[in-house]
């Protein structure tokens, strides 16, 4: 049998030799050397240690750079894709209100009674300036001696009664005012030397005898002493007739009441405007009413 040498034994040997002759031992392959000798990626950075390279840093992506320079102060915007809450203003403060005095309450109501007095004063003045007419201050005049009259019952049955605060409250003035204004039923004009109808705007008139006396009449006065100006006579049913005279025609006007003296003013405004813009055709005596224009017609609009 023979004798198998020893793997170990052949390298001691080996190494025997190599010490005997002066001989080195080869350097052997190091995986640090394969490493160096390596070429680096072109953006890696080279470390100090042999063998050792880093990796480039990749850039953060845009989320992640923006949330990363968030202050951490800084509030978040809101998410406008929800529904926010509305804002509810807060309520004045207001102090609670302490009841009156009985001392205070007649101050309160003689106040009251001093505003009545001197509303039917202001209403007599009214009339008196030709701003209302019989019919309105009637009505108006007599709503304010209700309201002092039942006042002024209420404090002597009982001065300390708040009863009387509901009974001076405004608010039917302008509606009495409004409601008892003369309206324009029927507008009529004539020329003063015939007699003849030029136009009518409304379905009633008078009838034509007693136009025909009326501008006869005004004829007579106009020659004699001029224009004798406007002249309002009631009717048996309580409507009310303003003739109103002019230069070359007369308008009759019939109304719902008597008028007031501002409203007999603006009708003689309009009538006299009507003969100034139709001067032409009326000389010329040409009464077609498709080539005239009539400003009385604004009357008729205001009463829709």
């Amino acid at each position: 049998m023979s004798h198998q040498e020893d793997p170990s034994e052949r390298k001691n040997s080996s190494l025997l030799r190599r010490l005997l002759h002066g001989e080195e031992e080869p350097p052997a392959p190091e995986d640090d050397a394969a490493l160096e000798n390596e070429p680096a990626a072109p953006d890696a950075r080279l470390s100090p240690i042999p063998g050792v390279t880093v990796e480039p840093e990749k850039p953060d992506s845009d989320e992640k750079r923006s949330t990363s320079r968030l202050s951490p102060i800084r509030p978040s915007q809101p998410d406008e894709t929800e529904p926010q809450e509305p804002l509810i203003p807060s309520m004045p403060y207001r102090a609670p209100t302490e009841p009156l005095s009985p001392r205070e309450q007649m101050q309160r109501a003689e106040e009251a009674l001093i505003g009545l007095r001197e509303k039917m004063a202001r209403v007599a003045a009214e009339y008196a300036e030709g701003k209302l007419n019989s019919a309105q201050f009637d009505a108006i005049y007599t709503r304010y001696s209700e309201q002092r009259d039942i006042t002024e019952r209420l404090l002597s049955r009982d001065p300390e009664s708040q009863a009387w605060q509901s009974v001076v409250q405004p608010g039917h003035t302008t509606f009495l005012k409004e409601y008892y204004a003369a309206r324009v039923i029927s507008y009529a004009f004539y020329h003063l030397d015939t007699a003849r109808l030029i136009t009518v705007t409304g379905p009633v008139q008078m009838e034509r005898s007693q136009v025909m006396a009326v501008i006869t009449r005004l004829r007579d006065i106009i020659a004699e002493r001029g224009n004798p100006g406007s002249a309002a006579r009631q009717l048996g049913d309580g409507r009310c007739v303003l003739f109103v005279p002019g230069e070359i025609t007369v308008a009759v006007i019939i109304l719902s009441v008597e008028p007031a003296a501002t409203q007999i003013t603006r009708v003689e405004d309009m009538h006299a405007d009507f003969e100034r813009a139709n001067a032409r055709a009326l000389q010329n005596r040409d009464f077609n009413p498709e080539r005239m224009v009539f400003p009385h017609r604004a009357l008729f609009e205001e009463n829709r």
